[in-house]
């Protein structure tokens, strides 16, 4: 490439495609370019719904015992240095016992590998399987960065569809017909992140069937876990290890509501062992040893948190977090161009349906963002950037007064940009319960 100075030619000049490639699944591209509409001098504080960080509300601090374990492990001097066997043991110990309270046998502290939170654990795996010609089947909607490091990876993505009509169930004969003898796993994320739904036993136990009759791997996204506070109960696929050998991915961030405190994990949940046949727990130690892992500190305080946070937070962000889906959920019937199919049961999410039809000048989910944040300071993320066109993921993890007026917001906006012709009609017609099918990827 000629450039600089006398034309000279730099060799370092060629742009990593694979790197532009995963970038452009990035959900912080969309949430940059949506900031960039924003009037920063405008008299109105901007309301986030679109980011799964709930810490920056007063009422989802974390719990006292989480912030005292991090306090004396930091006073102790122990855990200033790098991360050793002498750190690393008690943490993995903790994971392991915390993680055995809801599966039919006991994993041991070689069954964990700690990560610097949920993201690297991805990126840990999709590193491991990451080989030319190999693919991966993703639900869509789903969360960005598993395509995206599956595509750093040069991985062929295979996307299967979530039916909005059945809950956001997995169509699992769509997943029979896409996986070929190329195909190395299958990532699911339950509770679901966008889609606030939980699986059930039953649709786990098929997932399973299913996935051992391939011959896949099941990666479980579980950093929501335990997030739910519908008629669904929380099941870990790890349940299922003895039919399926399962990669489960996790961390304290929701939980604990601590995003920033960056530790999370990678459990083998496969009790034939059949993961340490194959050499991809060898292949799991190996890459972890290239990488760092979570700060020690954080490594010190771990048995702490988990053995000694008390039940009643975990019960009072629960009753929180329902009682705030029920307001968003109550406030979106309430706007005529926006539908949400299902209820959330888990996580922080909604996905919901934008009928463009109804709006004068939005053309869709991207420009109905970017309008709506410049007018009203309000921030939603389009689906667009979960592959789903005229669809919008809302956030409902903040404290209820500010989620109410974000949503009066919504709805103001949507009311002044109502077309001429609907609103001719409102009054006469009901509102259509809409058909909420997608189209094949």
């Amino acid at each position: 490439m000629e450039g600089g100075r006398g034309g000279k030619r730099w060799r370092f000049a060629t742009p990593n495609l694979a790197v532009a490639a995963a970038g452009e699944r990035s959900i912080q591209r969309y949430l940059l370019q949506l900031h960039a509409c924003l009037d920063e001098h405008g008299p109105r504080p901007v309301i986030p719904l679109s980011h799964g960080d709930p810490s920056s509300s007063a009422c989802f601090r974390t719990a006292p015992e989480a912030e005292e374990a991090v306090a004396a492990a930091v006073r102790s001097g122990d855990y200033n240095g790098y991360s050793s066997p002498a750190t690393s043991l008690p943490a993995r110990r903790a994971v392991a016992e915390y993680l055995s309270c809801d599966l039919p046998y006991k994993l041991c502290t070689d069954d964990i590998f700690l990560t610097s939170g949920g993201t690297q654990a991805i990126e840990i795996v999709m590193s491991v399987f990451g080989q030319p010609g190999a693919n991966i089947l993703l639900p869509k909607p789903g969360y960005p960065k598993h395509e995206a490091h599956a595509v750093f990876h040069r991985m062929e993505v295979r996307l299967y569809d979530l039916v909005p009509e059945r809950g956001w169930e997995i169509n699992v004969e769509a997943v029979e017909a896409l996986a070929d003898e190329n195909t190395v796993a299958i990532v699911i994320t339950n509770p679901n992140n966008p889609c606030g739904n939980v699986y059930t036993y039953e649709h786990l136990s098929k997932i399973a069937d299913t996935a051992s009759k391939l011959g896949l791997l099941v990666i479980a996204d579980e950093v929501y876990g335990h997030l739910v506070y519908g008629s669904t109960p929380f099941v870990p696929m790890g349940v299922f290890g003895e039919t399926v050998p399962v990669l489960t991915l996790g961390a304290i961030s929701k939980r604990w509501v601590v995003p920033g405190w960056r530790f999370g994990w990678i459990a083998i949940c496969d009790p034939k062992g059949i993961l340490k046949e194959t050499k991809v727990v060898d292949s799991l130690r190996s890459f972890r040893n290239l990488t760092t892992g979570p700060a020690t500190f954080i490594q010190g305080a771990i048995p702490h948190i988990m053995k000694n946070t008390n039940d009643e937070f975990f019960r009072k962000t629960l009753e929180l977090l329902k009682e705030t889906a029920e307001i968003c959920f109550g406030e979106i019937k309430e706007i005529k161009c926006i539908t949400c199919p299902h209820k959330p049961e888990g996580s922080f999410f909604m996905m919901v349906k934008l009928d463009i039809s109804q709006l004068s000048d939005i053309c869709d989910d991207i420009d109905f963002c970017s309008k709506l944040v410049k007018e009203e300071s309000v921030v939603l993320l389009p689906g667009r950037a979960l592959g789903m066109e005229n669809w919008l993921r809302i956030t409902f993890a903040l404290d209820p007064p500010r989620l109410k007026q974000g949503l009066e917001r919504v709805k103001s906006f949507c009311r002044r940009h109502q077309s001429r012709a609907n609103m001719l009609n409102i009054s006469a017609s009901a509102k259509v319960e809409p058909h909420f099918g997608m189209s094949k990827s």
